[in-house]
């Protein structure tokens, strides 16, 4: 049976890119979180569960029931895709207006209670890496390898802003700052499960190396504790 890697970090370092190439390296599952949050985000919107983008807590706890969220693998992109009620919802979700929103959801209790059932269920089988915030922490900390990504918060800025520029959205670098900044302190501040560095996670700061050079490192220590 192969091993759960778990990836915490802070929005912006490169999770969701190192997890896809960990995962293809070594022929694991990959399940990014975040998507799963987001999906619920783009669900609440949908529903107009959003008044003047303030978040009807109750209407989305009652609707939490009617929520499927699934990952299929596209081959023609060699990539996983969200599914949410059995509509693919990978594009929607990855837009400035879910970003702005989304901490609104995920620090719900119910929601994270929810999403963590779908994710240690995802996880039984092993050969798995998930990203997220708090993964090593508390979906998985029994995790064979924790990892913990940051990167100066400039350099998270600008990956993010090419992000949306690539998308075709009109973002400026201080919306996409002020978001970060945002997400940041909802992140470490919210009372269930929040962002936290663990004692026994191996610290990657992307700040300064390139995504080849995140892989070897991660790759280097799975064999350094003889995991590989």
């Amino acid at each position: 049976m192969g091993l759960v890697i778990a990836i915490d970090g802070y929005s912006g370092c490169g999770k969701s890119t190192l997890a896809k190439a960990l995962a293809s390296r070594l022929g694991y599952r990959y399940i990014d979180t975040g998507a799963m949050y987001r999906a619920v985000c783009w669900y609440a919107l949908q529903q107009g569960f959003f008044d003047n983008r303030v978040l009807n807590q109750s209407a989305l706890i009652q609707a939490l029931t009617e929520i499927s969220i699934q990952f299929k693998y596209n081959p023609q992109h060699q990539a996983s895709e969200v599914f949410l009620n059995g509509e693919n919802c990978e594009t929607s979700i990855r837009t400035m207006e879910i970003s702005s929103l989304v901490t609104q959801v995920s620090k719900l209790p119910e929601v994270r209670k929810k999403m963590v059932e779908l994710q240690r269920r995802m996880g039984a089988e092993k050969s798995l890496v998930m990203d997220g915030r708090d993964i090593g922490s508390y979906v998985f900390p029994e995790a064979e390898l924790k990892l913990f990504m940051t990167a100066d918060k400039e350099v998270r800025a600008q990956r993010r802003l090419l992000e949306h520029q690539l998308k075709g959205e009109s973002v400026s670098l201080k919306e996409v700052m002020d978001n970060l900044e945002y997400r940041d302190f909802e992140d470490r501040t919210r009372s269930e499960s929040p962002l936290i560095q663990t004692a026994d996670a191996f610290v990657v700061d992307t700040t300064l190396i390139s995504k080849d050079e995140q892989l070897n490192l991660v790759l280097t220590e799975l064999k350094r504790r003889s995991l590989l």
